[in-house]
């Protein structure tokens, strides 16, 4: 899929250890400042859980700049992965890859849910896209989008 200045392509089993350094990149601060930064766990555990299928990959030309991933389930989008490398960020990337997956949550009549980190810049991100709490506990926050979307292409929430 080709958006404004970067394309997503379908990943593929080959680049689990690439995505495995940019979300162990990613997180790294925000697990630190809640003093649960590992490495290895970081990495393993997002070895462990990836699926190819269910995984984009973020590029402008031939840079890899991020890359989410989407589970799709009968009653709602789970928005399991969206990093975006740090040189990359604020340019509004993730925010496009958002407004793309609230267009394909409003045409199925499903709602996005996500969890985040306790502390993560990204709890501010998600609010800021229209996503609600629904609950949290000493690590993360849940959070959950079910609106529309406007004349402009962005979403808006209840």
């Amino acid at each position: 899929m080709r958006h404004d200045q970067y394309q997503t392509k379908e990943a593929l089993e080959a680049d689990a250890e690439l995505l495995a350094g940019i979300r162990v990149e990613a997180m790294r601060p925000s697990l630190e400042a809640v003093g649960r930064f590992d490495l290895e766990r970081a990495r393993d555990r997002f070895l462990k859980s990836f699926r190819p299928d269910d995984t984009q990959i973020i590029c402008e030309g031939e840079a890899v700049v991020g890359f989410y991933v989407v589970q799709r389930h009968s009653d709602h989008l789970y928005l399991d992965h969206l990093y975006v490398t740090a040189q990359y960020q604020g340019r509004g990337v993730g925010r496009r890859i958002i407004d793309e997956l609230k267009v394909e949550a409003t045409m199925s009549t499903l709602p996005i849910r996500l969890t985040a980190l306790n502390g993560s810049p990204a709890n501010s991100f998600y609010q800021k896209c229209g996503f609600r709490v629904v609950s949290t506990d000493a690590l993360d926050t849940i959070y959950e989008w079910q609106g529309t979307i406007d004349e402009d292409g962005t979403g808006s929430g209840p």
